[in-house]
């Protein structure tokens, strides 16, 4: 349903080859399990798409999936999404109403011994995964964008933007508003994390208010 958005051409686009024709999200998540629009694609399990709602007030974007997401095939699933889980229902943002996704859909890592390190992914492949982020929010219609983390802020928001700066902030995103905040990890990782928690926690009360 409904077309093709306008991509952005940057000589990385890989994905939206790989779009299909109707916009729809199972459609979407369809197509996007055959993707091969960079090579995160040869060293993960599987494609991690976005779940919810096909029509959601919120749609939170974090940065990819990791190790539990990757052999789990869901977002959202591993130890972050239970940070994640806690804050919503603190903040009163109901679940049902919560399309949760990522900036690039393939678990980018590196090996350290039997372990599967997360790696950071490129500029290269944030944009080539840009498409499908780009249909999921033409599909969802959220009113209010969550930003989780400097990777999504990279891909909604553009390089220039800082979530240490701007963080609980509502800015424009076309016709609907993003508030962006550090990504629940940041919080397992932080030196205090009842203060990480807490400022994580004061963000997404601030994304609820605006919706």
């Amino acid at each position: 349903m409904g077309e093709r958005p306008t991509m952005v051409k940057d000589g990385n686009n890989g994905a939206g080859d790989f779009l299909p024709d109707r916009l729809d999200l199972a459609s979407l998540r369809a197509a996007a399990a055959r993707c091969e629009g960079c090579d995160l694609y040869r060293d993960a399990t599987q494609t991690v798409f976005g779940e919810g709602p096909g029509k959601a007030a919120f749609m939170l974007v974090g940065e990819q999936p990791g190790d539990q997401e990757d052999r789990q095939g869901h977002p959202f699933v591993g130890p972050a999404g239970r940070v994640l889980d806690r804050g919503l229902e603190e903040a009163g943002i109901a679940r049902d109403d919560v399309y949760v996704t990522n900036a690039v859909k393939h678990f980018s890592w590196v090996p350290r011994g039997k372990r599967r390190i997360h790696q950071k992914p490129t500029a290269g492949e944030i944009t080539a995964c840009r498409p499908w982020l780009e249909a999921e929010l033409a599909a969802v219609e959220p009113r209010v964008v969550v930003v989780l983390g400097a990777t999504a802020a990279r891909s909604l928001l553009g390089a220039a933007f800082r979530v240490t700066r701007h963080r609980g902030e509502a800015v424009p995103l076309g016709d609907r508003l993003a508030v962006a905040t550090i990504h629940p990890s940041a919080v397992l990782r932080a030196p205090d994390r009842e203060a990480a928690y807490a400022g994580f926690l004061s963000d997404l009360r601030a994304a609820a208010e605006v919706a």
